[in-house]
């Protein structure tokens, strides 16, 4: 019965990787067979190295905030550990998010790990993990609100603005309630992991920024980057392989939408794909040292197991 139950599971992780990966490659032929190819290419051979390095830079930054709040969050539940070595597990589980989505991935595989490691309740490592999704999400959806208020769109749906600000002044009190009556354990550092995710998605914004600088592109930046963050909501949605498709799917559509020209966009969406994918791939060099650890004992530059 248990081989006929891992079996069954592996056909269902296998299943969904492929529709993953199928719904990637239709919402990216959609989008490109809309675009003009040649100028889309155009705008990506042209771009500025230099603006795109930045880009780069702080994509990274992003990532090392989000590994410092990750990393208070296990503090809370009694899980120490090294600012290195979490911030190489994340680089590890960043890799496997973008490239194993239909199996564990990342956030199974990083709660598998400190779960094994440090012999806690599996429910007190997932909490952790989904409780630093959530803040993302928050600080995501917060500061795509503010930056849609002075675009395009507060234009053409005025209907639409009071409910917007509504939203702003209501989202931390709500989270700061949802934070209290489920995840009490990190209710202590709600303020700072609010700074930290805003921080966050704010170093994206900016890695965005630079990536439309490098193309030479200067007009309705506000539109561009606050669908760049409706367009990352849209990626937690585990519908493509590491959000391929989906982001490229928003830009399209959204910028058509209010009449603006969408080949920056689905450039702009193609480049910070290939950021996180370079991004990631110091995890992976990163995974033998990591999982010798798990079966060998500690040595003094490595991370003890803690009980």
């Amino acid at each position: 019965m248990a081989n006929r139950n891992t079996g069954r599971k592996t056909r269902l992780k296998l299943l969904k990787s492929l529709l993953q990966l199928l719904f990637s490659i239709l919402a990216l032929y959609l989008v490109l067979k809309k675009t003009d190819i040649a100028r889309l290419s155009g705008i990506i051979r042209s771009a500025n190295l230099w603006y795109l390095l930045l880009a780069i830079v702080f994509f990274n930054i992003s990532k090392f905030i989000n590994a410092i709040r990750l990393n208070r969050f296990f503090r809370a539940i009694g899980i120490e550990l090294s600012f290195i070595y979490n911030l190489k597990l994340y680089y590890l589980c960043m890799f496997y998010n973008l490239f194993l989505p239909g199996g564990i991935g990342g956030d199974g595989y990083k709660i598998y790990i400190l779960q094994k490691n440090h012999g806690l309740k599996l429910i007190n490592v997932f909490n952790a993990v989904f409780w630093d999704r959530v803040c993302g999400i928050i600080a995501l959806v917060f500061l795509s609100i503010i930056l849609l208020l002075p675009s395009s769109f507060a234009l053409k749906y005025p209907g639409l603005v009071p409910f917007a600000w509504g939203l702003i002044f209501m989202i931390y009190p709500l989270a700061l309630l949802l934070n209290k009556l489920f995840y009490p354990e990190f209710i202590s550092g709600f303020a700072t992991a609010t700074v930290e995710s805003l921080l966050v998605q704010a170093t994206q914004v900016i890695s965005a920024f630079f990536i439309l600088i490098a193309f030479s592109h200067n007009s309705n930046i506000l539109d561009y980057l606050a669908i760049f963050l409706i367009s990352t909501v849209a990626t937690v949605i585990p519908i493509s392989i590491g959000g391929a498709g989906t982001r490229e799917v928003t830009f399209y559509y959204l910028l058509d939408s209010i009449h603006l020209e969408t080949g920056t966009g689905v450039a702009l969406s193609l480049i910070f794909f290939a950021i996180s994918v370079v991004s990631s791939l110091p995890g992976i060099l990163m995974k033998i040292r990591h999982e010798k650890k798990i079966n060998e004992p500690a040595e003094p530059d490595q991370e003890p197991a803690q009980n």
